[in-house]
C-alpha cells in the first residue's frame, strides 16, 4: 500500500502530531511525505518528497492573520498547477493534515482521502462552537482541504470519531518540574508589542519563542528567543505556566503537562474561536485581547488561577490501525455537475 502523508506547514501542531504518526506508518506501508505553506518553522526528521507553496496563511503582529500578505504571496495559478501535477494517482490513499494541494487532487482524481487534524473536529455537531460563526471562515474551515472520511482531535471525547490529542514522544516521556517561569507563544504579535504588555509584570520571568526573532535577545524579564523545537520542549515542560493563542497543539501539550494556560485566540480565526469555547468550559482562562490595559487580569491569572491536568493517553497505534482499515466509497471523484452542491 502506498500512502502519501500530505501536512499543512503553517503553524508547528501539524508538524507535532506528524512526528509522532509518520514512524508508525513507515513501520507498515510505502509512506511518501509532503508539506505546503511559506511559513514552515520546524524540521521533519524524515525524507520530504514534495514542498508545496499551497495556500497557508501569514501571521500578523497585532493578533491576527496578515490578510493582505497573505493574498500578495498567494498565487492562484501556482495553486491550481501543484494540483494538476501532483502524481496522486501514484497512491492508493492520502492523508490530509488540513493540507488543501493534495486533498484537492485528490477529490479531482478519486482518490480516497482521510483528513487527519483537529480541523476535522471542530465543524462537528457535537463539538463546541461560538454563538456566531463568521460565514466565510466557515465555508474556508469546511471547503479547504476536502475528504472523504474524517478522524478529528480535541480536547474531549465529544462523539464516538472524535479522538483525544496525539500528545508527541518528546512531551510525553520528558520530566515534568516547575522552576516558575511563564512560556510564551503568541506568533500573532510582535517582539515589541509583547515586550510593551509583559515587561509590565515585574519579578515574573517570561520566555518568549518568536517568529520575528532570528537571534535570543533580552528585555528586562521578557526573553526572546527564536522557534527551535527542543529549545520550546524543554521550555514548556520546566514552565509554572503558558500563554499561547488558541492553537489546538500547544494547549493540549500544557493541560497534559498540567501547567496553568491562559490563551488568546487569534483574530478573524474560527477554529481558534471553537477552541475557546471548549477551553472556557474546561476551566481554562482566557484573554480576549493582548494589550496593556489587561495586564492586571494576566496578574490575575498568576496569582489567584490553578492548573488543569488532562490525562491524554497514548492511542497512536489505534490511529494508524483506524487509518490502514478504514473502508471508501469508490465513487468520490468530483464532477461539473456536483461541483456546487460540493461547495454548498
Amino acid at each position: 500500500m502506498k500512502i502519501l502523508y500530505a501536512i499543512q506547514g503553517t503553524g508547528n501542531g501539524h508538524i507535532s502530531v506528524a512526528m509522532e504518526l509518520i514512524p508508525l506508518l513507515k513501520s507498515r506501508v510505502d509512506l511518501d511525505i509532503l508539506i505546503s505553506g511559506r511559513q514552515v518553522e520546524l524540521d521533519l526528521p524524515f525524507e520530504i518528497n514534495y514542498r508545496k507553496q499551497g495556500f497557508g496563511f501569514i501571521f500578523g503582529k497585532n493578533g491576527g492573520i496578515d490578510f493582505i500578505r497573505t493574498l500578495k504571496t498567494f498565487d492562484l495559478r501556482v495553486f491550481f498547477k501543484e494540483i494538476m501535477t501532483l502524481p496522486i494517482r501514484n497512491y492508493d490513499l492520502v492523508i490530509s493534515d488540513f493540507e488543501p494541494v493534495s486533498a484537492w487532487a485528490a477529490r479531482l482524481n478519486n482518490i480516497p482521502c482521510i483528513a487527519l487534524s483537529h480541523q476535522a473536529a471542530v465543524l462537528h455537531a457535537s463539538c463546541p462552537k461560538p454563538g456566531k460563526a463568521d460565514p466565510v471562515s466557515k465555508f474556508l474551515l469546511k471547503h479547504y482541504a476536502p475528504s472523504q472520511k474524517k478522524i478529528g482531535f480535541h480536547y474531549k471525547n465529544y462523539d464516538s470519531d472524535i479522538l483525544t490529542p496525539v500528545i508527541r514522544k518528546e512531551i510525553r516521556e520528558r520530566e515534568i518540574s516547575n522552576l516558575g517561569y511563564y512560556t510564551v507563544y503568541l506568533p500573532a504579535f510582535s517582539d515589541k508589542k509583547i515586550i510593551a504588555v509583559l515587561s509590565r509584570i515585574e519579578n515574573i520571568r517570561w520566555e518568549v519563542f518568536s517568529k520575528n526573532s532570528l537571534t535570543p535577545y533580552q528585555h528586562g524579564n521578557v526573553f526572546i528567543s527564536p522557534i527551535n523545537n527542543e529549545a520550546f520542549v524543554q521550555s514548556l515542560t520546566a514552565c509554572e505556566g503558558v500563554l499561547c493563542n488558541a492553537g489546538f497543539e500547544t494547549t493540549a501539550e500544557a493541560l497534559f503537562l498540567g501547567k496553568k494556560l491562559l490563551v488568546v485566540p487569534m483574530k478573524f480565526q474560527l477554529e481558534q474561536q471553537c477552541n475557546v469555547v471548549a477551553l472556557k468550559e474546561m476551566g481554562v482562562a482566557i484573554l480576549k485581547k493582548f494589550k496593556k490595559s489587561n495586564v492586571s487580569k494576566i496578574k490575575h491569572w498568576i496569582t489567584e488561577d490553578k492548573s488543569i491536568t488532562m490525562n491524554y493517553p497514548n492511542h497512536s497505534e489505534e490511529i494508524i490501525e483506524k487509518i490502514l482499515t478504514m473502508e471508501f466509497n469508490k465513487n468520490w471523484k468530483l464532477t461539473e455537475e456536483d461541483l456546487w452542491t460540493d461547495l454548498a
